[in-house]
């Protein structure tokens, strides 16, 4: 194991630190699960012991006892698989073992439709912060650039001062999945509210754009922490905010879809969120439910046939309602 995090995650395949820490957490997660368990030290497992009986049991305990989702059950899954396809090529004596364990399938999960938030409900979450104080003059630059941009949050937290290029055609630098990078275009009004928000806070380019109390990057929790408390405050008055369940990645959802709303064509949509494929946007036209009511205008209604109603057989009747 500390082969294939050294060697294959980190020297061979470069693999960036948000993977290596997933793949971490879910070693860390399977060797505690058997140690206490199966009462077996995670020094004393041998290849043999990580069999398909025992991963399929890790994999229900996170469903059934850690209460994750299908989707996190299968992320684990794909970090367990890696280790395995590069242990098929240390210990070609339990190719057997390996297989069974390659074998399992990805288990299949409901698709929801996409959340956002209309326009008015963006500017109803926004005109809640409180901008007397710190947190919430950050808040506003934070939720302005996440709407702005379509950012991810990781990518939003990761934003340093440096990324930042004001004045007349002001942009900013992300850095995405996979380390993709990207530069987006600010509207005036987001450049407006990055330069008076860094004006009130001197600090090194290297600093983090949007920090917590400690000066340090914030949290993925203390971002939707943040963005809760504003929901919640909005709901009071705008009732069609009460009950959902929205998070930072909703903002990035509510972007794309205005983007669409506005004509803007998909690939271009693409390009701003830094989807891999345009395949990925096309989601966004299905949770349109204006563009779809435009499509069904364009077509002509069926004129059904008026048909004489006649009565069933009485008979006929009896027997159709046993």
């Amino acid at each position: 194991m500390q082969s294939f995090f050294c060697e294959r995650l980190l020297a061979q395949r470069n693999a960036s630190p948000c993977t290596v820490a997933a793949y971490r957490d879910t070693f860390r997660l399977l060797l505690c699960y058997v140690r206490s368990h199966h009462h077996t030290a995670p020094t004393a497992l041998t290849l043999q012991d990580l069999d398909a009986p025992l991963v399929l049991a890790f994999l229900d305990h996170l469903e059934r006892d850690r209460h994750n989702t299908i989707r996190s059950r299968n992320a684990r899954l794909v970090a367990l698989r890696s280790f395995f396809h590069y242990a098929a090529g240390r210990d070609p004596a339990n190719l057997p073992t390996i297989q069974r364990v390659l074998a399992i399938p990805s288990k299949r999960c409901d698709t929801p439709l996409l959340g956002f938030l209309t326009r008015e409900e963006v500017a109803a979450v926004q005109a809640t912060l409180d901008l007397t104080t710190w947190s919430g003059r950050r808040d506003q630059a934070l939720f302005a650039t996440l709407y702005n941009t379509g950012a991810r949050v990781s990518e939003a937290i990761d934003l340093r001062v440096a990324d930042f290029v004001g004045g007349r055609e002001a942009t900013l630098h992300l850095r995405g999945k996979g380390r993709k990078e990207r530069v987006v275009p600010l509207w005036k009004s987001t450049a407006r509210l990055l330069s008076s928000w860094l004006a009130t806070r001197p600090s090194s380019p290297a600093a983090p754009l949007f920090p917590n109390r400690g000066d340090q990057r914030m949290s993925r929790s203390g971002v939707a922490h943040r963005l809760r408390l504003a929901v919640t405050k909005a709901a009071a008055t705008f009732p069609s905010l009460r009950g959902r369940r929205i998070s930072p990645h909703t903002l990035r959802h509510t972007t794309a879809m205005h983007l669409l709303q506005a004509g803007v064509d998909l690939t271009v949509i693409a390009l701003w969120l830094g989807h891999e494929s345009p395949t990925t946007t096309h989601r966004y036209v299905e949770a349109d439910l204006a563009m779809k009511r435009r499509a069904l205008a364009a077509l002509t209604e069926p004129t059904p046939r008026d048909a004489r109603f006649t009565p069933s057989d009485d008979l006929l009747a009896f027997l159709e309602g046993l």
